[in-house]
C-alpha cells in the first residue's frame, strides 16, 4: 500500500515537473510554424495557436478526448494544437505545415478509438487541426438541405435542423457529442439507415482544402474525389470544411423503447429471432440489440440483451409492426414512449428522458474513460447453439458491451459502390465490441485488451470473411498499419481491404481508370490529389501512382 502511494506521488511529481519545463522552455519548431504563419497576409492574428507555452494548450488538446489511453504523460503531443477561426486558417495551416515538413492531424470530436486525430506513433513533429470553431449549421429554408461544418457536433446539427421544422431530421449517429465531420467522413450510421441510408448517402455537395491549401466543392474537386470523402475515411485527401446534406422527413411523433432480457428470461432465443427478422421488418422499424454482462438477483453474473428501437410511427402502429414482424419480442404498449424526434437523440444518449433539448448546443464535455473497440460484419445468422459459447466468452471479460445494428431496407438497395462506404446488400448487421475502464495501470489495460483481442478472434468463424469486414469510424491498429513513408499500398491493403472490402482500390483510382474495387480506387484517388503523401496518418490511404503497377 505505501509502495503504491510513494510510486504515485512520484508520478504525480514527474508530471509536474515536465509540465513546468515545458512552459517554461521555448520549443524552435513551434517558433518556427508561428513565424511561418505570421507571414501569411490572409492571418490577421495567431490567436487560435495554441502551443505547449500556452497556458489553454492542455486543456484544449484534451478536452475533446474520449479515450484515456491517448491522454498520457508519455502520449507524444503535438507542437501546437490550431483551432482555426476561418477557412484561410485552415489554408495557411496545411501551407506552413507542408513548407515545414509537419505532419498533421484533423479532429472533429476526438472520438476516434485510436486517437489518430491527436497523436501520433511516427517520430516527426505534428500539429493538430482541431474544427472546434469551425462549427456552423446553416439550414437552407424549403429545400430541405443543410450545410454542416465539421466541426459541429451531431448534437448541435440535431438541434438545429429540429429548430427549423419538427418533421426535419438527419440520418446520423446516436452520440450527440461526435463530430460530424470525422462521422461523415466514414460513413454514419445511425437509427434511421434503413430508411435513409447513411449519413454520407444524404452529402449532396462539400468544401475541402485540398494539399496545396486550395478550397474546392463538388463541382472543381471532381466526381472521383467527391467519392472518396463519402466514406473513405477522414484525413488521408484534405481537410473538408463544411458539408452540404439532404435532411430526411420525420413524422411528428416517433416511439422509442428499450426491452431487456436475461439469458434465464430468454434472451439468447430472442436474440436469436432478431438475427432473422431485424433487417426485414419495415424500414420504419430500427432495433439495435446491447448485449453485456450483468448481476442478477441473486447477485451472480449472468448476460443480458438488450433490444432498443425507435419506430418512424406512433405506437399503435409500432405495435402492429412488432405484432407482424416480431411478436416474440413480448412487446407491450406500457414498454414504449412516443416523443419528438429530436427528444429521442437524449433518449439514446442515456436512455432517459425530461432533459431540455437545449443541451445539445452546449457542446458538453464528452465522457472519459479508457478503452478499446473492434467491429465486425455478420452476413449470415449466428448458429443459436453456437450463442452460449459467445455469451461464456462474454463472461470472461469484465464488463464488455456488443452492440448489433441491423441493416437491410435502403442499406440493401445503394450500390456498394455508390460512395466508398462497400458494406450494403448482404450483410445483415454490424457488430461493435467495446470494453471500458476507469483503473489506468499497466495490468488493468493489458487484461482487457487481451481479452478483446481473444474475443475478435473466438468470433472469427461467425463474422464476414475473405476479407473480414471492420467499419472504418472504428479505427482499429490491430488490422494494420501504415510504414514510417505510408507510400506502400500492398501492405496498406492489410487493413484496407478489411474497412473498405472490394471498393479499397477504388479508392485509389487515376484518370478515371476504373479497376473494380474500392480500396484501389481510393488510393488511386490519393495518388491524384496528394501523390506526395501530405495527408498522412497510421491508416491514412496510400497513395497509388500508375507507374507503381
Amino acid at each position: 500500500m505505501e509502495l503504491n502511494i510513494m510510486t504515485q506521488t512520484l508520478r504525480h511529481l514527474f508530471v509536474l515537473l515536465t509540465a513546468l519545463i515545458s512552459s517554461s522552455v521555448s520549443n524552435p519548431l513551434a517558433d518556427n510554424f508561428l513565424q511561418c504563419l505570421s507571414q501569411d497576409p490572409n492571418v490577421t492574428t495567431t490567436n487560435f495557436v495554441f502551443t505547449q507555452n500556452d497556458s489553454e494548450y492542455s486543456f484544449i488538446l484534451e478536452s475533446t478526448i474520449a479515450n484515456l489511453k491517448y491522454s498520457t504523460p508519455t502520449t507524444p503531443k503535438p507542437l501546437a494544437v490550431i483551432t482555426p477561426l476561418t477557412y484561410s486558417h485552415v489554408q495557411s495551416t496545411i501551407l506552413c505545415s507542408k513548407h515545414l515538413k509537419f505532419q498533421i492531424r484533423i479532429r472533429s470530436g476526438g472520438h476516434d478509438s485510436e486517437g489518430l486525430s491527436y497523436t501520433s506513433s511516427y517520430q516527426s513533429p505534428f500539429v493538430v487541426l482541431d474544427l472546434r470553431e469551425l462549427r456552423s449549421v446553416i439550414i437552407e429554408s424549403g429545400q430541405n438541405t443543410a450545410w454542416v461544418e465539421t466541426g459541429a457536433t451531431l448534437g448541435e446539427l440535431y438541434y438545429w435542423v429540429s429548430q427549423e421544422s419538427p418533421n426535419l431530421g438527419f440520418a446520423a449517429g446516436t452520440c450527440p457529442t461526435v463530430g460530424a465531420g470525422g462521422h461523415i467522413s466514414g460513413g454514419g450510421f445511425g437509427n434511421m439507415m434503413r430508411k435513409y441510408g447513411l449519413a454520407a448517402d444524404n452529402v449532396i455537395d462539400a468544401r475541402i482544402v485540398d494539399a496545396n491549401g486550395k478550397i474546392l466543392d463538388r463541382k472543381s474537386m471532381g466526381e472521383d474525389l467527391f467519392w472518396a470523402i463519402r466514406g473513405g475515411g477522414g484525413g488521408s485527401f484534405g481537410v473538408v470544411v463544411a458539408w452540404k446534406v439532404n435532411l430526411v422527413y420525420v413524422p411528428d411523433k416517433v416511439t422509442v423503447f428499450s426491452l431487456t432480457k436475461t439469458i434465464e428470461e430468454g434472451g439468447s432465443s430472442l436474440f436469436n429471432k432478431w438475427q432473422y427478422v431485424s433487417h426485414n421488418v419495415s424500414r420504419d422499424l430500427f432495433i439495435r440489440v446491447e448485449i453485456q454482462p450483468a448481476l442478477n438477483e441473486s447477485g451472480n453474473k449472468t448476460i443480458q440483451v438488450m433490444f432498443s428501437s425507435m419506430f418512424l410511427g406512433n405506437v399503435d402502429q409500432l405495435m402492429e409492426t412488432i405484432t407482424d414482424g416480431f411478436p416474440e419480442l413480448g412487446l407491450q404498449e406500457k414498454d414504449c414512449s412516443e416523443m419528438s424526434w429530436i427528444e429521442t437523440v437524449l433518449y439514446f444518449d442515456d436512455y432517459t428522458v425530461g432533459r431540455s433539448v437545449d443541451v445539445l448546443k452546449e457542446r458538453n464535455t464528452v465522457d472519459k474513460s479508457y478503452g478499446i473497440n473492434k467491429s465486425d460484419y455478420v452476413k449470415e445468422p449466428i448458429p443459436e447453439e453456437k450463442l452460449e459459447e459467445i455469451w461464456k466468452w462474454c463472461l470472461e471479460g469484465d464488463w464488455p458491451v456488443l452492440v448489433m445494428e441491423p441493416q437491410g431496407g435502403k442499406m440493401h438497395e445503394i450500390d456498394d459502390t455508390i460512395i466508398a462506404y462497400p458494406y450494403r446488400k448482404g450483410y445483415l448487421y454490424n457488430v461493435q465490441y467495446r470494453e471500458k475502464w476507469e483503473d489506468d495501470s499497466f495490468e488493468s489495460s493489458e487484461k482487457r485488451i487481451s481479452w478483446m483481442r481473444k474475443m475478435y478472434e473466438n468470433m472469427a468463424p461467425y463474422v464476414a470473411k475473405n476479407p473480414r469486414a471492420a467499419y472504418v469510424n472504428f479505427r482499429d491498429l490491430d488490422l494494420g498499419e501504415n510504414d514510417v513513408d505510408n507510400t506502400s499500398y500492398l501492405n496498406a491493403l492489410k487493413w484496407g481491404s478489411k474497412y473498405f472490402g472490394d471498393n479499397f482500390r477504388r479508392l485509389a483510382m487515376v484518370k478515371g481508370v476504373y479497376f473494380g474495387d474500392n480500396f484501389r480506387r481510393l488510393a488511386m484517388v490519393k495518388g491524384v490529389v496528394d501523390p506526395d503523401n501530405f495527408f498522412f496518418y497510421e491508416q491514412s490511404i496510400p497513395p497509388l501512382i500508375m507507374s507503381e503497377e
